[in-house]
This record gives structure tokens, C-alpha cells and sequence, in this order.
């Protein structure tokens, strides 16, 4: 079935057209690069997988309830509209808010997938060159495989988020060629990383929880390769540059706050908007959930190097400000592990199955007809 008869609103024009500026880059230097970029162009080639094979995708998802998500986690509970709803009616907005995350999801990785092909075209080094171009590939098997989620599996979706493509639009607009490094790989990959991390870790759904672990391995490599080349970069610019750079992060984490609300769900639902808003906001399992998402940003922008008065204090007045201290080596560690041990999990469980068939096979042959 085509996108467009299973989104809940209009989408608006197809294609999207965003006016790129800025140069394409050739480098001539084809041998010489940073040796620890190219191990990271290395591992990315080590680590491509094939979506259709690595998930299993005969695995049966509930539309209703696809998450596991408690009742607790929706910006409607506790309100007055809570208690007329029927269990219908809760599988019903289980699914929406269901379709809204990985609707994002699946926008945001068209996203990173334009702004890795954007980078090999603009970055002026071969090494960063060779990485994006691997990258390009990781996040076009991402919105392959949110896609066939929520066209096999939940069989709706939201269209983009507005915050969220205005952030892609400043992204791909600007000229510099540093600011889909910025744009994307720390702010929209960083603050994906997280959530996709929340559910990953609460879900209690096979399959999801598949996609989420699968996803994160490689996004963990594309942060480290963000962190590399702009601080290396940073450490090269002015104080004046570097505040430019400081004022982008500030306006795009507040759209990444303001993207988490969830209103569109709400509204579809005849909640009025100021209301749908409020209850977004007032909700504390929401709040926490959106403090937490930037666990994966603010370090890394710390990091590489931008970390001014302004930028502290938006961080502040965020609540994220002592997030700077978080590990995001150790962090990348562990979505690395998790990935692994859901590989070993499985297979070693598949291994099993076929052992048993095999000696139900010989035993049975064994018998006396």
C-alpha cells in the first residue's frame, strides 16, 4: 500500500524541496588520513547488515499495544479524558503515539541519510569522505526498516514533525560545510540515540527492541565520527565562529525539546491544542523522558569543544546542564554490547531449535514401523 493512504494527516508536498548551497569538495590526497577515522570507515564497512535478514521479521507485533508502552507513559493519563476513554480506545492511542515515535524516526533517518551524502560531497578530507559514504548506506537500510515497521506492523503514519524539519532545513541550508556534522550527527542523532535507547531498554517486545539495539550499533559509530571531525575542526576556529556555532545548538536543542510533545497524537484524538500542550507538559513521566533525551547531546557538544557562557546557561535552563559529565564512550559501549548479546541470544536459541528438530528427525527414524 502506498505511504500516502496510511498517514493520519497530509504530509504536504512530495518531494520536499530544501535549496542547498555551499561547494563540493575534491581531495586529490588519496593515501594519508586520520588513523582513527579510518579504523571507524573500517569497522563501518565490518558492520553492514542486511534488515531483511538479521530481523526477524515473522515475529508478531500487536498494532495495539506495540510497545509495551504503561499506561503512565501517555500525556493523557491522569486527565479527564483518560477515564471516558475504553480499552478500545487506549489500544487505539497506543498505536498513534506508536506511529508518531517511529514515524519521526523513520523522517529523521531520510534525514541523516541526505545529510551522510551531503557530507561526503562537502567535507574537504578523503578520510571523512570514505566514513560518510558508509554512513549513507547505515541510514538508508534505517529508513527501510522504520518503514516496513510501520507500513507491516502498525499500518499508520504521522507525517514530519514540524521542529524537526525546520531543524533539517537549517541543517541543509547552510553553507558551511561543518553544519550537517552539527546539525545532525550531534543534535538529531544524538537526541535519537536516546530515545530509541528508552525504548530499546523498556520495551518488552521482540521486535522492536530488534530494531532499536540493530539501529543503535551503527548510530553509536556515527556520533564517535561526529565527536572526531569537529573537534579536530573547532579547535581551528575563532571565538566569534565558534559562538555562531554555539547559537545553532542552542535554537536547535530547544526544537528537539519542543519536537517530544506529541500534540499531533493528541489532537487527532479532538483534544483542543492548547490543551493537548499542557497535558504534554504537565505529564512527569513526559518530562523525564525529555530531560533524558539529551543524555547523548550535551557531552558530545561539550566534547568538541563548544561549551560557552550562552550554551551553559540554555543547558541550565533546560535541566540537561549536569549531563555534560556523562560518558558517551561508555555509553557507545554498551549499545555496541547489547547489539551482540541480542545476536548471540537468538542465534544460540536458533542453534537449539535445530539441534532438537534434528534429533526428533533421527529418533522418529529410529522406531520400528
Amino acid at each position: 500500500m502506498p505511504s500516502h493512504d496510511l498517514y493520519t494527516d497530509d504530509p504536504g508536498s512530495s518531494p520536499w524541496q530544501v535549496p542547498a548551497s555551499g561547494a563540493a569538495r575534491f581531495s586529490w590526497e588519496y593515501d594519508e588520513g586520520r588513523d582513527r577515522l579510518l579504523a571507524l570507515y573500517q569497522k563501518g564497512k565490518d558492520k553492514q547488515w542486511d534488515g531483511q535478514r538479521r530481523i526477524d521479521w515473522e515475529l508478531e507485533v500487536d498494532p495495539y499495544d506495540p510497545l509495551g508502552t504503561p499506561d503512565e507513559a501517555m500525556s493523557l493519563y491522569g486527565t479527564r479524558y483518560w477515564d471516558r476513554l475504553t480499552d478500545r480506545d487506549k489500544g487505539e492511542l497506543r498505536r498513534h503515539y506508536a506511529s508518531w515515535q517511529f514515524s519521526q524516526f523513520l523522517h529523521g533517518e531520510q534525514g541523516a541519510m541526505i545529510c551522510a551524502a551531503r557530507i561526503v560531497e562537502s567535507v574537504p578530507d578523503m578520510d571523512a569522505k570514505f566514513y560518510s559514504a558508509t554512513q549513507t548506506m547505515d541510514e538508508a537500510r534505517h529508513a527501510e526498516i522504520y518503514g516496513r515497521f510501520l507500513h507491516e506492523k502498525i499500518g499508520m503514519l504521522y507525517p514530519i514533525n514540524d521542529n524537526l524539519q525546520s531543524l533539517l532545513a537549517d541543517t541543509l541550508r547552510d553553507s558551511r560545510w561543518d553544519m550537517p556534522y552539527l546539525g545532525m550527527q550531534v543534535l538529531i542523532e544524538g537526541l535519537a540515540l536516546a530515545a530509541f535507547g528508552m525504548i530499546r531498554d523498556t520495551t518488552d517486545k521482540p521486535l522492536p527492541q530488534q530494531i532499536l539495539a540493530y539501529v543503535m550499533q551503527d548510530e553509536a559509530r556515527h556520533v564517535a565520527f561526529g565527536r572526531m571531525a569537529l573537534r579536530d575542526h573547532y579547535r581551528q576556529l575563532t571565538e566569534a565562529e565558534l559562538r555562531e556555532r554555539e547559537e545553532f545548538v542552542i535554537e536547535g536543542c530547544y526544537l528537539m525539546r519542543d519536537r517530544l510533545r506529541g500534540v499531533e497524537v493528541l489532537e487527532n484524538f479532538g483534544i483542543p491544542r492548547a490543551e493537548a500542550e499542557r497535558f504534554s507538559e504537565d505529564s512527569e513521566f513526559l518530562q523525564l523522558f525529555r530531560k533524558l533525551l539529551f543524555s547523548r547531546i550535551v557531552p558530545c557538544v561539550k566534547d568538541i569543544g563548544l561549551w560557552g557562557k550562552r550554551l551553559q546557561q540554555a543547558y541550565l535552563d533546560l535541566g540537561v546542564f549536569e549531563m555534560g559529565d556523562s560518558s558517551l564512550d561508555l555509553l557507545m559501549t554498551q549499545d555496541e554490547e547489547i547489539a551482540e548479546r541480542l545476536d548471540a541470544e537468538r542465534f544460540a536459541a536458533e542453534e537449539r531449535e535445530r539441534v532438537a528438530e534434528v534429533r526428533e528427525t533421527i529418533e522418529a527414524a529410529a522406531e520400528p514401523s
